[in-house]
């Protein structure tokens, strides 16, 4: 009993904790995002600024628009889109922020279907 009243302040402590999520810092910049598909390696770059997103994956460049919801959530949406998935917005969701990467979330707007991932910053 004594042991679960020395662990209720701690608990107590732990839920009033906060994740950093300092978004304003990551609205504009060079960006990477490494990922894996079936044990490959993956790497996607872009550049940001607070309306265009210019994306490079696999010698292949794009770019879409942006609209910031808030500081930390924003809609990209495909500027010439190739096909019907392409026309479809993407929402993401930056949930955590560190020194240079932050953590996101993102999905098609409308679907329930979420993803997580992690870009770091690699230039202003």
């Amino acid at each position: 009993m004594k042991k679960i009243l020395l662990l209720l302040p701690l608990l107590l402590l732990m839920s009033c904790y906060d994740a950093e999520r300092n978004c304003k810092d990551f609205k504009t910049g060079k960006f990477k995002f490494e990922y894996e598909v079936d044990g490959v390696k993956k790497t996607t770059l872009f550049e940001r600024n607070d309306t265009i997103e210019i994306e490079t994956f696999e010698g292949k460049t794009d770019t879409a628009a942006i609209r910031w919801v808030n500081d930390c959530e924003y809609v990209l949406q495909k500027i010439h889109p190739k096909n019907m998935a392409e026309k479809k917005a993407i929402g993401m969701k930056i949930l955590t922020t560190s020194k240079n990467s932050y953590t996101f979330e993102f999905g098609m707007v409308g679907s329930d279907a979420k993803q997580k991932g992690t870009v770091t910053k690699i230039a202003d």
